[in-house]
């Protein structure tokens, strides 16, 4: 065999991984992986090397002496030989790898394999003893060819074709919307793009119903593969709906926009997907146009692939049995911002840019990671129909939590799905009856474009300006904060805008899951944009009430948006006072002393059955409300200018110690109420109550017990009826204890830091202004006259495209071990903060326990004893005060009488 160039297989290899070895057992680090092969479609399910399929693979050894002999390798990883073999050193085999392989088309015939391979993919492989393993996926460098490009228009404007390969897979293979990417290098402002460039939209003259953006910074495959095969799905049930004015050609009515905030932040993985779906290819990307710089890389396409968050590639007209949607067309604009420059921006160029080109009805917002039931998009749409008059809809966004609701062991993923619940359940249907919803959340909302138009849009970029860096001056700083919820600010313009009748709707059959923070530092960091957005946000709606009279809507309409705003103020003051109401209710309710007590304080006495924490339950009132206030100033100290990733420790901390103070709380509180049930059994049983209504006169007398029940019967009980009216009441079983035991942190931990960092107006993203590393083209005339670039466009490899997502989707499948996720980076500016911070907490904690301890009366009293005349000692630590002053004051008296003397004696000597 040592006489053979080629080597005959069972069937066609895709894949060539080259292994050196000096034993069977012993495996080089270094793979190479060869994808040159036409694809195939994946709805073969009975393929050879269909995922799904197991397949032995043919593996050839090659001796350095130039002699070759075959073996098998399963998936299994495990290697059989030829009887008697022994693998001289030096030894090279080629393993044809079938998760490589993915979608790879092969024939039965039988094919042959070159004895040198060219090599497209280079993969590292851990060294390991007896097995071969999976190779983790390295992206290739992308083939490239010269090519000259007509500028249209002055602008640099190119199609690239994806190939027999990709045209192979798909239904659609006639037009060019289908089969080549559209490359355009805007050089413009977002306000300026409609005035330069144009759509194919508009080339094909479609008109444009809904126009969905999907905003996204940085996140990975998992979170964006969510969302956009959710957006396909909502496509594919308009197409199927044939009334109401869809039909199975509406997915021409729908353009979806992809704004990604920034080539560097951008995942790279996450490109990965959408270049097997075709809407981007590595290389196109320029970084300036004739010596102007490249403000956005626009990529247009009608994709045909719906890729899971499995990594599983659908196409158009493949076979649908086993899923429940089949996959339509979907017209793509993926918009690469080459600066990152926050959400707002993206929205800019989603209005300002893309909009203001296909003119949409509605505009659908969303954000990566959110994933839309497949009739939300349609639920929004109909609230347009319905009413003409409605410029913004939402629909109900609830927590993610995951198979078997496993996320709710997460406390933190618990009380925000209670919140999303609550707000979904009381405050939306609230705001939505009165017409005006204080905020249309970003992460899923829709708005009619045509009511966006004016002063709208207007006020909501207005933000963008305010956050920008570098402004000198004086700033207005609760603008600025204010515009940290624009979304708020949005919603307050459509509703008070000039002359119209604009109201704002909230549909609860529009369903969409996010993902929610799942560790304190980032639930802090998110928070405090929310909080300080939306309290000066609710400020500025209040002190421009008078919009409300000035507006077009109805006399009735203005009313009910009077007692609104009424109801937003209350809110709002009590937001301002929640750290004061929270204490003094914690005061009141875990208020235990002694008889001498009780009645001026009303606190409840420490006496046996009377709480649960007697004898011991004056001091234990004491110290607990002592560690309240100990924790809140902490945080105080801890939210002036550090970072919550560099204080993780001590958050958690001060978040336990809330929580159990909540819980002793409660432990009381029920402990009351028991006993006033019990009370009222007995009486009953003694027949001193002889109905319903001497039980309720009984208790009308008792003040405190009447606060209390009605307090909690209009809270908690109300929430668990509004529930179960909405046939959704299990949050209130899985998630309200743990609300009800974070409630002090809310107020203490999130907003706190939100306030101690109101002078921070900044996103958590920094813009990135260092220079592209992508090519840059200048242009010249030909001999036509025209102006031409000669440069470099990319040979688009649909196979490796597609190989590539079947390498992702093994990892997604085999991942390998959790590394520990790095160290957050400390500057020296950090460090400094930090050793602040634990200097003040030291400083202040060491001083707050001793006066709390010395003036605690169960201690004094532990402290003082009687004398011989019957008469209390006085305090001994204040004794012991004031004999400490005496006596430092002595001393300093000694030191400056033995000065004295000493001038005295020297200013006789000095005089003699």
């Amino acid at each position: 065999m040592s006489n053979y160039q080629y080597q005959p297989l069972g069937s066609k290899p895709s894949s060539i991984e080259t292994v050196n070895a000096g034993s069977c057992a012993a495996i080089d680090e270094r793979k190479s992986i060869s994808s040159s092969q036409q694809p195939y479609s994946p709805m073969i399910h009975n393929h050879p090397y269909h995922p799904n399929t197991t397949v032995p693979t043919q593996l050839v050894f090659q001796s350095s002496q130039g002699s070759e002999i075959s073996g098998k390798y399963t998936p299994e990883h495990a290697v059989s030989y030829p009887s008697g073999y022994q693998t001289p050193a030096g030894t090279q085999f080629y393993v044809q790898s079938p998760m490589a392989l993915g979608y790879q088309q092969v024939m039965p015939q039988h094919h042959f394999m070159p004895a040198q391979v060219e090599v497209d993919m280079i993969v590292p492989v851990p060294q390991v003893q007896g097995a071969l393993k999976q190779p983790s996926f390295h992206r290739k460098p992308t083939k490239m060819v010269k090519k000259e490009v007509v500028l249209t228009d002055g602008n640099f404007v190119v199609d690239t074709p994806l190939g027999d390969e990709y045209i192979n897979n798909v239904y659609y293979k006639a037009e060019e919307e289908f089969t080549t990417l559209r490359y355009t290098a805007a050089v413009t402002d977002p306000n300026q793009f409609n005035k330069h460039y144009n759509l194919r939209q508009n080339h094909f003259g479609r008109k444009t119903k809904l126009a969905v953006v999907c905003t996204m910074y940085n996140e990975d495959e998992n979170l964006f593969t969510k969302t956009i095969a959710a957006v396909m799905d909502n496509i594919s049930y308009l197409c199927s709906l044939k009334k109401k004015g869809w039909s199975a050609d509406s997915w021409k009515e729908i353009v979806v926009v992809i704004v990604a905030d920034g080539v560097k932040p951008m995942n790279k993985r996450t490109l990965d997907v959408l270049s097997a779906m075709g809407c981007f290819v590595e290389g196109l990307p320029k970084s300036t146009v004739n010596d102007k710089q490249v403000e956005a890389h626009v990529f247009e396409f009608t994709t045909q692939v719906r890729i899971d968050q499995d990594l599983e590639a659908r196409f158009v007209g493949g076979s649908a049995e086993k899923y429940e949607t089949p996959v339509v067309p979907m017209q793509t604009v993926f918009l690469l911002k080459e600066k990152n420059a926050k959400k707002i921006n993206s929205h800019r160029w989603f209005f300002n840019s893309i909009c203001s080109i296909l003119k949409p009805e509605v505009c659908v917002l969303l954000d990566v990671g959110t994933r839309p039931t497949k009739k939300s998009f349609y639920y929004l749409y109909r609230a347009f129909e319905r009413n003409p008059n409605v410029a913004g809809a939402c629909g109900e966004i609830a927590a993610e939590l995951g198979e078997t609701w496993r996320n709710l062991l997460n406390p933190l993923v618990a009380i925000q799905n209670f919140e999303y619940k609550m707000s979904n359940i009381l405050d939306k249907p609230f705001e939505s009856v009165c017409g005006y919803i204080s905020v249309l959340p970003g992460a899923f909302s829709a708005y009619r474009y045509q009511a966006l138009l004016g002063r709208p849009l207007e006020s909501y970029f207005k933000g963008e300006k305010l956050h920008a860096a570098g402004i000198v001056g004086r700033p207005n700083v609760s603008e600025s904060n204010m515009y940290l919820a624009e979304d708020r600010i949005l919603c307050f313009e459509l509703v008070m805008k000039l002359n119209h009748r604009y109201v704002l709707k909230y549909v609860k059959n529009a369903k969409a899951e996010t993902d929610v923070p799942t560790e304190l530092h980032d639930l802090i960091k998110q928070r405090r944009r929310w909080f300080n957005g939306s309290f000066f946000a609710s400020t500025y709606a209040v002190q421009n009430t008078s919009r409300i009279l000035s507006s077009g809507h109805y006399p009735h309409r203005k009313l009910i948006l009077l007692v609104e705003t009424l109801y937003n103020t209350a809110n709002l003051i009590f937001s301002w006072f929640n750290i004061a109401n929270m204490y003094i209710c914690f005061w009141f309710m875990f208020n235990i002393a002694s008889a001498d007590f009780v009645q001026c304080t009303q606190a409840v006495k420490d006496a046996p059955h009377s709480n649960p924490f007697y004898p011991y339950g004056s001091a234990v009132s004491g110290v607990v409300k002592a560690t309240y206030m100990i924790a809140f100033i902490t945080m105080v100290l801890v939210s002036l200018g550090n970072k919550p990733d560099t204080v993780k420790s001590v958050l958690i901390i001060i978040s336990l110690v809330f929580a159990i103070c909540m819980a002793l709380m409660l432990i009381l509180v029920g402990w009351t109420v028991f006993l006033d049930i019990e009370e009222i059994i007995n009486a009953q049983k003694t027949g001193k109550f002889h109905g319903t209504l001497q039980i309720l006169q009984y208790i009308s007398q008792k003040e405190a017990a009447k606060d209390l029940v009605i307090s909690l019967m209009c809270t908690y009980l109300l929430y668990f009826l509004s529930s179960l009216l909405y046939l959704d009441p299990w949050h209130t079983v899985t998630c309200m204890l743990q609300y009800l035991l974070m409630i002090p942190t809310f107020v203490n931990v999130l907003m706190v830091y939100a306030f101690c960092n109101i002078h921070d107006i900044s996103w958590g993203t920094k813009g990135q202004d260092n220079a592209s590393h992508a090519p840059a083209v200048k242009s010249k005339k030909n001999d036509r006259g025209q102006e031409v670039v000669a440069t470099d466009v990319p040979a688009p490899s649909y196979s490796n495209e597609l190989e590539k997502l079947s390498m992702m989707s093994y990892e997604l499948r085999n991942p390998p071990p959790k590394e520990r996720a790095p160290r957050p980076d400390f500057t020296s500016e950090d460090h400094f903060k930090n050793y602040r911070t634990y200097v003040l907490v030291a400083w202040f904690l060491s001083n707050f326990i001793l006066a709390v301890v010395m003036t605690d009366p169960w201690i004094i009293s532990k402290m003082q004893r009687k004398n011989t005349n019957q008469t209390t000692d006085p305090n001994p630590f204040l004794t012991f005060l004031l004999w400490a002053v005496a006596g430092l004051t002595s001393v300093r008296f000694v030191g400056a009488f033995i000065y004295w003397l000493q001038w005295i004696v020297e200013s006789m000597v000095d005089a003699v």
